[in-house]
């Protein structure tokens, strides 16, 4: 099963970004207090539509509450990685894989990265970013991980319209 570890998440409409993802891959949401936000935000409520009544998303008061009430293998992002996220492999569907993110300004902590170092990747860029949108690695790192699991139970049509919608297109739209 997997899961997505936001440490201190900053920025709400990140949050609410990535509590749309959760929704969309079956993916449960972990959150790390303190927030730099309340859950109840209106840019929370915007950013993940009307999707997010449908997260499945847990609270904890700190590192060590989540570290208590988690067992699996635990995967940390950050700009200090010295692998790519890609070289994981995240195929065991009977294990609980968390993939850890850091907060918007500061990332995950040293301390919490260096006994962690082999489990540690960082998502390949150029040098003129110092690193990308939490809610856009999130994506790039949860789909990684569902492409190595073949998007187990995720849909690959469209299954509100035709699955020759486009085919069966005749004029202008």
């Amino acid at each position: 099963m997997l899961n997505i570890v936001l440490y201190e998440p900053e920025i709400p409409t990140n949050t609410g970004n990535i509590m749309r993802t959760c929704v969309a891959t079956h993916t449960t949401l972990h959150l790390i207090e303190p927030l730099g936000f309340k859950l109840d935000e209106k840019s929370i409520k915007r950013s993940g539509v009307n999707y997010i009544e449908n997260c499945h998303y847990i609270v904890y008061k700190n590192w060590e509450d989540f570290l208590s009430k988690n067992q699996g293998t635990f995967y940390f992002y950050t700009r200090y990685g010295h692998k790519p996220h890609s070289d994981f492999n995240y195929q065991n569907q009977n294990e609980n894989i968390y993939l850890v993110f850091g907060k918007e300004s500061t990332g995950i902590p040293r301390s919490i990265l260096k006994p962690n170092l082999d489990k540690c990747a960082r998502i390949p860029m150029t040098n003129q970013v110092r690193a990308l949108n939490l809610s856009n690695s999130v994506a790039i790192v949860l789909y990684e991980a569902l492409r190595q699991q073949n998007y187990i139970d995720l849909l690959k049509d469209e299954p509100h319209k035709s699955q020759n919608f486009i085919e069966e297109f005749e004029g202008d739209d």
